[in-house]
């Protein structure tokens, strides 16, 4: 079951993840992918920023900021209207633009940010899926 932690103002909701489907935190070595469904209940925009699991700072890697956000013009949907996130030390071929490097040898979490969250949430009619670890 995936660690999650949920804090909001109502103005932005914070959800915190730092295990995949199988309990295991979240390594910097290996490659991910969290699905996103359609109708992501934000009304103004969604984020998703990695951080270091024991520093709690943003990660630092060649990407100027680590994270895949509603507001970037390049991000790519799929034809559903749903968003695929990658995360991994290396980027895969066609996958870029939804991609967050991280780094090989450090654990890692993500905090998942819907600004004015919408009552899907609340609802719970809309969740994100879980991490998954891609082999």
């Amino acid at each position: 079951m995936t660690d999650i932690n949920t804090w909001t103002n109502f103005k932005e909701l914070q959800q915190i993840i730092s295990s995949d489907t199988k309990g295991h935190l979240l390594e910097g070595g290996k490659k991910y992918k969290l699905h996103l469904p359609p109708g992501i209940p934000a009304s103004d925009f969604w984020s998703i920023v990695v951080y270091d699991f024991l520093s709690r700072l943003i990660i630092h890697t060649n990407q100027p900021w680590p994270s895949v956000f509603s507001t970037n013009k390049k991000l790519v949907y799929n034809n559903d209207g749903s968003v695929d996130a990658w995360f991994g030390p290396k980027s895969i071929k066609g996958k870029e633009n939804n991609w967050v490097q991280t780094i090989p040898g450090k654990n890692w979490f993500m905090i998942l940010r819907l600004y004015y969250p919408l009552e899907s949430w609340f609802d719970k009619s809309w969740r994100p899926g879980e991490i998954e670890e891609i082999t």
